[in-house]
């Protein structure tokens, strides 16, 4: 299936979220260090409830030790400096999904690397809540496979 990187994450509820999220569509979920709170955070559990525990999570110490261990297909930066908005895109098993952290993105050196994609939005706006962005692209990679 489909795989999401959240680079450097730093709110607990939006990775709590992401859990949730992850739990019930299949998609395995790789969190990269430093982590802004601990695995054990009472927000991240509550916002992620039980479904942590169905969740297939891994937290490494760096995106590249992440990239090296994971089988991956395409990877797309997801950003809103993307030059390609995510609709215009036919996403494939194994692709893989990075988020950068809420505070400030994805860095310039993530962009450069990987395809970068974007979510429209309206001109005054600087971005979505991280755990929407993920909901809104993991639900048209999986909608493109027919939810299968």
């Amino acid at each position: 299936m489909f795989k999401i990187i959240l680079f450097e994450p730093e709110i607990p509820p939006n990775t709590g979220n992401i859990m949730r999220l992850s739990a019930n569509t299949g998609f395995d979920l790789h969190l990269v260090k430093p982590l802004g709170f601990s695995v054990d955070d009472k927000s991240l559990k509550r916002a992620g409830m039980d479904y942590i525990k169905r969740t297939h999570f891994k937290v490494w110490e760096s995106l590249d030790e992440c990239l090296k261990n994971i089988s991956v297909s395409t990877i797309y930066s997801v950003t809103t400096k993307g030059k390609t908005r995510y609709t215009d895109i036919n996403f494939k098993k194994g692709d893989t999904f990075i988020f950068g952290p809420e505070s400030r993105g994805l860095p310039s050196e993530i962009r450069e690397k990987y395809k970068t994609i974007y979510m429209p939005m309206q001109s005054e706006g600087r971005s979505l809540n991280l755990a929407n962005a993920v909901a809104v692209i993991t639900y048209e990679a999986w909608r493109q496979l027919g939810f299968n």
